[in-house]
C-alpha cells in the first residue's frame, strides 16, 4: 500500500502536468488566431495598395495628357481646340487721389483734393495667342471735365515668330496705341509713377495704328506707324507718323535706349499732333499759307538698377518746322530729366526728380 505523502506526490504531479497540457493548448488557439488576424491585416494591406496604385496610375495619366497638350483641367464642358470666343474676360482697374497745391502760376495754386486718375482695364483671350485689351479714362489728370476717354483699344497677336520657332522674337498690336517714344510714359500711370509729378517734358500720347513689337536676347524693340494727329476719326494728311525704340539691357542693373519719331506731316484742320509734350501738343504756329506741319525727336534714356536705388534719366532734342511760305518758323527744343529712387524698407521710399528744356515750343 502506498504511503500518503507518495500519493499526494503523485497528484500534484498530475495537476502540474495538466496544467502544463492546458497551457500549452491555450498557447497553440492563441498563436493561431494571431497569425489569422495578421492574414486578415495583410489582405487588407494589400487591397489598399492595389487602390492606391490606381489613384497614382490615373493622376499619371492626367498630367500626361496635360504636359502633352498644354492644357488644363477644369470643371468647365470642353471646347473645341480652335474655336473662337470670350473665354474669360479680366476687369481691372486703377486710381490716385489726394491734395493739390501749386505755386500761383502753377495748375492748383489755390489747393484742390482731386481724383488724380481712375481707369478701368478690361482683357480677353479671343484665339489662342490674341488677346483683346482696352482701357477706359474715367479721369485723368489732364481731364477738364468728367466724360468717359477711350484710351488703348487693341488686338494684341502674340508671339507670331513661334512660327518659325523663334519665342517672343515678333508681336503685333493693331488698334489704338500707346505711342513708343522715350520710355516715360511707361511708368507715367499714378500705380507705376514713385512720384507725384512728371518731367517737364512728360511725352506721351495715344493713336491709331500699328505696332510690332519684340525681344532677341538682351536687346528688345517697339515700332509703330500711326495717323500722327489727335483726330480719332480722319487722317487729313495720308502721311503717317513713326515712332520706335531699341532698348539693350547688357546687365541686370543696366538699362539703356534709344528713341525715335516724326509726326508725319500734319494738316492745320489737325489741330495738334497726338503727341502730348509739358501739359499740351504740338500745334501750328505759321500764318494762314501754311498747309503742313511736323515734328522730328530723338531721346536717349539710361536706368540704373541698385540693390536699394534706382536712377533714370533722358535726354534729347525735337525740332519743330512747317512750309509757311512767308517766314521760318523752325523750333529746335533740348529737353533731360534726372530723378532717383531710394529704397529705405520694401514699402518706404523717397525720391527726387529734376528737368529742364532749353526753350518753350509751341504748345497748346
Amino acid at each position: 500500500m502506498a504511503k500518503p505523502e507518495n500519493s499526494l506526490r503523485a497528484v500534484y504531479a498530475s495537476a502540474l502536468i495538466a496544467l502544463f497540457s492546458g497551457t500549452g493548448a491555450l498557447q497553440a488557439i492563441d498563436l493561431q488566431e494571431e497569425v489569422k488576424w495578421l492574414r486578415e491585416q495583410n489582405e487588407k494591406l494589400q487591397q489598399t495598395m492595389q487602390e492606391q496604385q490606381k489613384l497614382i496610375d490615373s493622376l499619371t495619366h492626367k498630367v500626361d495628357g496635360i504636359q502633352a497638350n498644354g492644357i488644363t483641367e477644369n470643371t468647365e464642358p470642353a471646347k473645341k481646340e480652335n474655336s473662337f470666343g470670350l473665354n474669360k474676360v479680366m476687369i481691372s482697374g486703377e486710381g490716385g487721389m489726394g491734395y493739390f497745391k501749386t505755386q500761383s502760376e502753377g495748375t492748383f495754386p489755390k489747393g484742390d483734393f482731386r481724383v488724380d486718375e481712375a481707369k478701368l482695364f478690361v482683357e480677353t483671350p479671343v484665339y489662342e495667342d490674341v488677346y483683346f485689351f482696352t482701357e477706359i479714362n474715367l479721369f485723368q489728370r489732364q481731364s477738364f471735365d468728367l466724360n468717359l476717354q477711350l484710351g488703348e483699344c487693341y488686338l494684341d497677336f502674340e508671339n507670331i515668330s513661334k512660327l518659325w520657332g523663334k519665342d517672343e522674337m515678333l508681336n503685333l498690336r493693331l488698334g489704338r496705341l500707346d505711342i513708343p517714344f522715350g520710355e516715360e510714359y511707361i511708368y507715367r500711370d499714378s500705380i507705376d509713377n514713385p512720384l507725384i509729378s512728371h518731367s517737364l517734358t512728360d511725352f506721351w500720347g495715344v493713336n491709331e495704328g500699328l505696332e510690332l513689337y519684340g525681344s532677341i536676347g538682351k536687346v528688345s524693340y517697339v515700332v509703330a506707324v500711326q495717323n500722327g494727329g489727335d483726330n480719332e476719326f480722319h487722317d487729313f494728311t495720308g502721311d503717317k507718323s513713326v515712332a520706335g525704340r531699341l532698348s539693350y539691357d547688357p546687365t541686370k542693373w543696366l538699362h539703356l535706349s534709344a528713341s525715335g519719331m516724326r509726326t508725319g506731316d500734319l494738316s492745320p484742320a489737325d489741330m495738334w499732333s497726338a503727341l502730348y509734350i509739358a501739359n499740351g501738343w504740338f500745334v501750328p504756329i505759321g500764318g494762314t499759307n501754311m498747309t503742313r506741319f511736323g515734328v522730328n525727336l530723338v531721346e536717349g534714356d539710361i536706368e540704373l538698377r541698385l540693390p536699394h536705388a534706382r536712377v533714370r534719366a533722358f535726354g534729347g532734342w525735337a525740332r519743330y518746322d512747317d512750309n509757311d511760305p512767308v517766314s521760318n518758323n523752325r523750333r529746335d527744343l533740348y529737353f533731360y530729366s534726372v530723378e532717383s529712387i531710394y529704397d529705405f524698407t520694401k514699402k518706404l521710399y523717397a525720391g527726387a526728380r529734376f528737368s529742364q528744356s532749353s526753350r518753350r515750343m509751341a504748345i497748346r
